[in-house]
């Protein structure tokens, strides 16, 4: 059995499939890691209201890091900590957005509203994370470039077409710190499983970062280990191979 006593998987190209779905082989293991004594979290970019069926389905009781770390969860019902992005910031992003004709969206308490969605009553809401999306790699880099040089808020991305903005010191590392800390669990006792850049903190201050088969180049430059991808059980094999030292198969990319 390993020494890891906390396993935080990200959702989206870590523990879905494409399909927004968790296989049974990874719900197997999931389950095996718990009744192992592994405390098993999400680490995610997804709010309360894209997450709670997930969490449901695996039957999980343990806290969750949701948005990035701007709300963490002790257990589906009670909320530990919850940071909001400056109302007068939120209206800067919606302009900057609007201005350059990008996509859009946040997720508050009451919603995860988008462009389309948008109304002036959504600045009188409190938000923890606002996204802003342009298939134009050059405009959405300029777009990061701007936001970042106000030096007020946390900049990452989950595909390279976006950009997700926390309030400032608020990342999924953040959360998954401030959960052990509660456990009295160590980060070098913590395994982390995921695919983008806004896993790049947590990934490098885990005990173990594991990049996804599919993931990000840059966090594979910077994994201490390597999966599957999330279409072939990338998290169940993670869970065999570094919580159970057991020997899996493999399909890895060729540019690890």
């Amino acid at each position: 059995m390993s020494r890891y006593r906390l396993l935080a998987l990200d959702l989206d190209g870590t523990t879905l499939t494409e399909e927004k779905v968790i296989t049974h082989e990874t719900q197997t293991w999931i389950r095996r890691a718990e009744e192992a004594g592994v405390t098993v979290i999400f680490a995610t970019g997804r709010g309360t209201q894209t997450t709670q069926s997930y969490w449901e389905q695996l039957g999980l009781q343990s806290p969750m890091v949701l948005v990035n770390g701007a709300e963490i969860w002790g257990n589906p019902d009670s909320l530990w900590e919850r940071v909001n992005i400056h109302r007068e910031l939120i209206r800067e992003l919606h302009s900057l957005a609007e201005e350059w004709n990008a996509h859009y969206w946040g997720y508050s308490v009451e919603s995860l509203t988008s462009k389309r969605n948008w109304s002036e009553a959504m600045f009188d809401r409190d938000w923890m994370k606002f996204g802003i999306r342009h298939d134009d790699l050059d405009t959405i880099q300029r777009l990061r470039d701007i936001v970042d040089s106000w030096g007020t808020l946390e900049i990452t991305r989950s595909a390279p077409v976006n950009m997700e903005i926390s309030p400032q010191g608020i990342s999924k590392e953040s959360g998954v710190r401030k959960v052990c800390d509660r456990l009295g669990i160590g980060m070098d006792q913590v395994i982390a499983v995921g695919d983008n850049m806004n896993d790049y903190r947590l990934i490098r201050a885990a005990g173990l970062g594991v990049a996804m088969g599919n993931a990000d180049e840059q966090l594979k430059r910077v994994a201490d280990a390597f999966t599957d991808t999330n279409e072939r059980d990338g998290v169940a094999k993670a869970i065999q191979r570094y919580v159970f030292g057991l020997d899996v198969e493999m399909e890895l990319a060729s540019s690890i």
